[in-house]
C-alpha cells in the first residue's frame, strides 16, 4: 500500500505533496521555500525535509526561466504589512485558496506590500503574475509598474481598471442586510467600527473628511451598505483588523453612557470582538446593554460563549477563484470576472434594544 504523500515512481513530486507529507497548508509549504511570511524554523524545517524526501527541489526561478520562460513564482501584493497580514485569519484563507489552485502548475508564492521598504521587490521581483489583495487607490503605482512588466494581474475586491479581472465580494450588500436585521429588532442608534480607510491607516472619529478620501475599497463598501439603512450613523476609524483595535473603538464608543449607541456594526469578526471585549470591562452586557455585529465568519479563539451575528464569507473560495484566474491566463485564456455572497448568520450577539 503506498502513502498517499509519496508519488508513484516515475512521477513527478509537486508542492502540493510536500505540503501534504509535512502536515502544512499549501501556503505554508509556499511560503517556507520562498522565505516571505512569518513561517517559523521549525516549520520550515519540517517543510524542507519533507521536500528533501520526496526529491522536490522547490520552485527555483532561474531554473524554470530557463526552461519554460517562467519563474514558477505568483506574487501577492498587499497593502498592510506582511506580519499583520499574517494575523488576519481571512488573509491566511485567501492564501490558502490561492495556493490550492497555482499547485496545479507547481508555482510558489512570494508575499509582498506596497510599503516603501518593497516597493523595489515589486519592480523586479521574478513574478509570473500578481494577485492584489484588498487593493485601492494605494496600489496604483504597484499596478502602474506590474504592467509595465507586462504581468498579468488578478484583484481581489478593488477597484482596478476593467481590464484587470476581479474576484469580487457583495460587501455593501452583505452590510446592508446586517444593518437591516439591527433595524428590524428596533435599533436606530448605531456605530460603526470600520477598517482601515485611509493610507495612513488612522484611528479615530469616522469623519466625513477620511471617509471621503478613504482609499479602502471594502471598507468603504461596508460603509456604505451601514448607512444605506442609518444614513446618519457615525463611528470609529481602526488601524487594521486586530481584536485589540476592536477594544480601543469599543471603550471610545461606549464609555459615555449618555452617548453609547445601542448596537455596533463593525467590519470584521476579529473587531467585533474586541468590541465586546470592551463592553464586558465596561460592565455591559451583550446583546443586553449593546448587540454587536460581525463580518467575516471566522472563529475568533475566547469569544465563547458568544456566537457572533455576522456575514460568513467564502474566503478560501475566493482565494481560489483568483488563483484558477492566475492559472487561466497563464495558459492563454481570458478568465471571467467572479464575484462572491456573503450569508447571514444570526448568532446570540444581537437582540432588541432595552426600553428607553
Amino acid at each position: 500500500m503506498n502513502d498517499s504523500s509519496t508519488p508513484l515512481l516515475g512521477a513527478r513530486p509537486t508542492l502540493a505533496a510536500v505540503a501534504r507529507l509535512a502536515g502544512v497548508s499549501n501556503s505554508t509549504a509556499s511560503l517556507a521555500f520562498s522565505g516571505t511570511g512569518p513561517v517559523s524554523d521549525a516549520t520550515r524545517e519540517r517543510v524542507l525535509e519533507a521536500a528533501k524526501q520526496l526529491n522536490y527541489a522547490g520552485p527555483d526561478p532561474r531554473a524554470r526561466s530557463l526552461r519554460r520562460g517562467r519563474s514558477g513564482i505568483v506574487g501577492v501584493v498587499m497593502e498592510e504589512r506582511v506580519g499583520d497580514a499574517f494575523r488576519d485569519p481571512i488573509k491566511i484563507a485567501l492564501l490558502d485558496g490561492i495556493s490550492d489552485e497555482i499547485a496545479a502548475i507547481d508555482a510558489g508564492l512570494l508575499i509582498l506590500t506596497d510599503a516603501g521598504e518593497t516597493a523595489q521587490r515589486i519592480e523586479d521581483a521574478p513574478m509570473d503574475a500578481v494577485v492584489l489583495v484588498g487593493c485601492s487607490p494605494r496600489l496604483d503605482e504597484s499596478v502602474a509598474m506590474l504592467r509595465q512588466r507586462g504581468i498579468p494581474l488578478v484583484a481581489i475586491e478593488g477597484g482596478t481598471s476593467d481590464d484587470v479581472p476581479s474576484i469580487g465580494q457583495d460587501n455593501r450588500e452583505a452590510t446592508r442586510l446586517a444593518a437591516q436585521h439591527l433595524h428590524d429588532l428596533g435599533h436606530r442608534d448605531v456605530a460603526i467600527v470600520a477598517l482601515p480607510l485611509t493610507r495612513d491607516r488612522a484611528r479615530g472619529p469616522l469623519t466625513a473628511e477620511n471617509v471621503s478620501s478613504g482609499s479602502s475599497t471594502t471598507a468603504k463598501e461596508r460603509l456604505e451598505g451601514a448607512r444605506d439603512i442609518f444614513p446618519s450613523a457615525g463611528g470609529w476609524m481602526t488601524r487594521g483588523s486586530f481584536v485589540e483595535e476592536g477594544r480601543i473603538a469599543g471603550m471610545a464608543l461606549l464609555s459615555d453612557p449618555v452617548r453609547r449607541p445601542t448596537a455596533v456594526i463593525a467590519q470584521s469578526d476579529l473587531l467585533a470582538a474586541g468590541v465586546i471585549r470592551a463592553a464586558e470591562e465596561l460592565g455591559l452586557e451583550v446583546p443586553g446593554d449593546v448587540s454587536v455585529v460581525g463580518f467575516d465568519g471566522v472563529r475568533v479563539d475566547g469569544l465563547w460563549p458568544y456566537d457572533l451575528t455576522t456575514l460568513v464569507q467564502p474566503a478560501v473560495d475566493k482565494g481560489r477563484a483568483a488563483g484558477h484566474a492566475i492559472v487561466e491566463m497563464l495558459e492563454g485564456r481570458v478568465p471571467r470576472p467572479t464575484s462572491f455572497t456573503s450569508e447571514f448568520h444570526r448568532g446570540n450577539t444581537t437582540a432588541e434594544p432595552r426600553p428607553a
